[in-house]
């Protein structure tokens, strides 16, 4: 799963605009918009006024919370998480347990956190739907114990006092690999980083029937180098080799512009008489990053890579740039294709060490995907679509607390090899040969999809980022919108999983979201609220601000104290701009008489308007009126059966701006 990615402020505000001009305006048309006048809201400024008068809601305390948590700011967060749990309990969502539990976990109160989560499990109104229990480590979840012991593994015994790893079938007998067995003392020893430390080449060795190997030499003086060679790969029919080298030219290492000597992706050719030709770095490859770890399919027309290259997760976030899976079509004349990130199993941590195996399923190693410490090993089919299915953990004795890495396997066999550094605790590679004794079983998968929009216009919104986050704060998959708003991903049944939306000048949007336990399709769809409100005359603070309803007693025009609540955040527009003068209107539903309405709202708006006047707004910047039921925005009028929400619909405040 993957790390969590960063979060982004998340709060209330509101952004809107249509207007629409002629194409070529007249100069008066132009001179009246140059010198319109707007009014800029800010709703996280009303709500933190609101909350330094002595205000308390959930809504305050809330959203206040989630503008510093979603920018990863934990203390903040905590500060008014604390304020909102002291409140009833139980009209706070779901979702802020979690959240607050995760804030208390950052200031080290771990046993308030537990206790909180747990508390909500026993005490949950719906315990069969609700969030699960957080398992405080990593190691001991199921969906990892699941998996256990499907595969037997044990070392082979070419492996030397240097590294060895990085295997490759080479026909049904042979294997080559990667090893600095030859370099003896001089050689400086790393961890799976490629720190410009000589000395690997490729070596060949005999393939027993039960995976055993022996019989190690050099592979071939024409691919071997004074630098590094690992990870091969070759084409079906042999006469191909894609490998890994030392990014260097006339014997010299080349750098990037970090002075970073990076790795890169060679090709060789197999003469008729046996010969290696001269390997030349693969076109897609580049000076200023790594390509690294090639991988062809099995019918070798498309290649495999771990890279760094711009527009990977790991590279951006990282000073170390690590790297994701790619992928290039490679054509029957040997050009490349355009390279693709396999955005789906990525992370902002690192994956590497492709493998497709016959039968189509993609294995590969992490360290951003829940694991049991360094990088671990994974397993994603790709399907006919070329789409991957989610990663699979392949368990323990596969993974281990170390480095776990570079897996294939001959499905027709169920036979293969992987290399680790756990007998050295962590230092040198070995290569450990396995057979698997069970299939690796895929988990039951949920379609989630839904559309992203604008809260306040409800239009869709384009290239807004949709991340699915687990209950370890841990980002597993983003999405970007397409034209539509429309996103997509695939997710495992019976979890526990915030599905969130961004776009810059938005506010973060976050549901929770519980798959269920049978594979399916879910809709989550996704409102995201503007950060800030422009508004001018015409327009409805109320709409704007994206008001809670205003509600009155049944038959009543006296401020309720959930009313003072939004009639606090008009206040707040009008104490900043004090030259606003707004029109306060007031409706029904359509029950009760015309006439009793008029007067009922009358008195609601003149309500309204005095309690503002109270708070410190002049007399002369408000008018009120009551409309009754004469504005219904609905088909609800006298005689029309209709649902509660419907009528409620019809009773509601108006602010509308008047002048600036």
């Amino acid at each position: 799963m993957t790390k969590i990615t960063k979060r982004i402020l998340v709060a209330v505000m509101l952004t809107f605009f249509a207007f629409a001009k002629a194409q070529t305006p007249s100069i008066s048309n132009r001179a009246e918009n140059k010198f319109e006048k707007f009014a800029f809201i800010d709703s996280r400024e009303i709500l933190e006024r609101m909350a330094e008068k002595g205000y308390e809601s959930v809504e305050i305390f809330s959203k206040l919370g989630d503008t510093y948590y979603f920018n990863n700011d934990y203390q903040n967060a905590l500060k008014w998480y604390d304020q909102l749990f002291k409140l009833d309990t139980k009209s706070i969502p779901a979702e802020y347990y979690f959240r607050y539990a995760q804030s208390l976990k950052s200031d080290k109160q771990y046993e308030k956190a537990d206790i909180l989560l747990q508390n909500f499990r026993l005490t949950s109104r719906d315990p069969d739907t609700r969030l699960r229990m957080l398992d405080s480590d990593p190691k001991y979840l199921k969906e990892i114990e699941f998996q256990n012991g499907r595969l037997e593994i044990q070392k082979v015994a070419i492996n030397s006092s240097y590294q060895d790893f990085g295997t490759a079938f080479y026909g049904v007998d042979k294997v080559v690999f990667a090893s600095a067995r030859d370099t003896g003392t001089s050689f400086s020893r790393r961890r799976h980083s490629w720190n410009e430390k000589p000395f690997l080449d490729l070596y060949l060795a005999d393939r027993a029937t039960d995976g055993e190997l022996s019989n190690v030499d050099k592979f071939d003086s024409s691919i071997n180098s004074i630098f590094h060679e690992s990870t091969p790969t070759f084409s079906p029919d042999l006469k191909t080799v894609y490998f890994t080298r030392n990014n260097y030219e006339r014997g010299k290492l080349k750098n990037d512009d970090r002075s970073t000597n990076n790795i890169q992706i060679f090709r060789s050719f197999k003469d008729d008489d046996g010969t290696w030709s001269k390997p030349e770095v693969v076109s897609f490859s580049e000076d200023n990053y790594s390509t690294a770890h090639p991988a062809l399919t099995p019918d070798g027309k498309y290649l495999y890579f771990a890279s760094n290259m711009p527009g990977s997760m790991g590279s951006a976030r990282s000073k170390f740039r690590d790297p994701d899976i790619w992928r290039v079509e490679v054509f029957e004349d040997g050009d490349f294709g355009e390279v693709q990130n396999v955005s789906s199993i990525n992370t902002e941590g690192r994956e590497s060490y492709p493998y497709i195996s016959s039968s189509g399923n993609l294995y590969f190693a992490s360290n951003g995907l829940q694991g049991l410490g360094g990088l671990d090993i994974f397993m994603s089919t790709i399907n006919k679509d070329v789409s991957l299915t989610p990663p699979v953990n392949l368990g323990e004795p596969a993974n281990s607390t170390d480095d776990d890495f570079a897996f294939i396997i001959d499905d027709n066999l169920k036979q293969g090899y992987l290399s680790s550094n756990r007998v050295a605790g962590g230092e040198d590679d070995n290569i450990f040969r396995f057979t698997q004794i069970e299939d690796i079983r895929e988990v039951c998968e949920q379609l989630v999809s839904g559309t992203v929009t604008d809260a306040v216009t409800n239009e869709e919104l384009a290239s807004a980022r949709v991340s699915v986050i687990d209950e370890l704060n841990n980002v597993i998959a983003t999405r970007i919108t397409d034209e539509n708003g429309r996103y997509a991903v695939t997710l495992e049944c019976g979890k526990t999983y915030f599905i969130r939306g961004e776009k810059p000048e938005y506010n973060t949007a976050e549901e929770l979201l519980n798959t269920p336990t049978v594979k399916g399709r879910i809709t989550v769809d996704l409102a995201l609220e503007p950060k800030s409100v422009k508004g001018r005359v015409g327009d409805d603070i109320g709409r704007l601000l994206n008001l809670n309803p205003i509600y009155f007693d049944f038959d009543m025009s006296f401020i309720r104290p959930d009313a003072e609540l939004e009639l606090q955040k008009v206040l707040a527009v009008l104490e900043d701009n004090p030259s606003m003068i707004i029109d306060i209107r007031s409706h029904t539903d359509s029950r009760g008489t015309k006439k009793y309405n008029e007067k009922l709202s009358g008195r609601r708006a003149a309500s309204t308007m005095n309690y503002l006047i109270s708070k410190g707004i002049d007399q002369s910047r408000l008018t009120s009126k009551g409309y009754g039921e004469n504005e219904l925005v609905n088909e609800c009028s006298d005689g029309v059966s209709c649902s509660e929400e419907q009528h409620q619909n019809n009773r509601r405040s108006e602010f509308i701006i008047i002048s600036m």
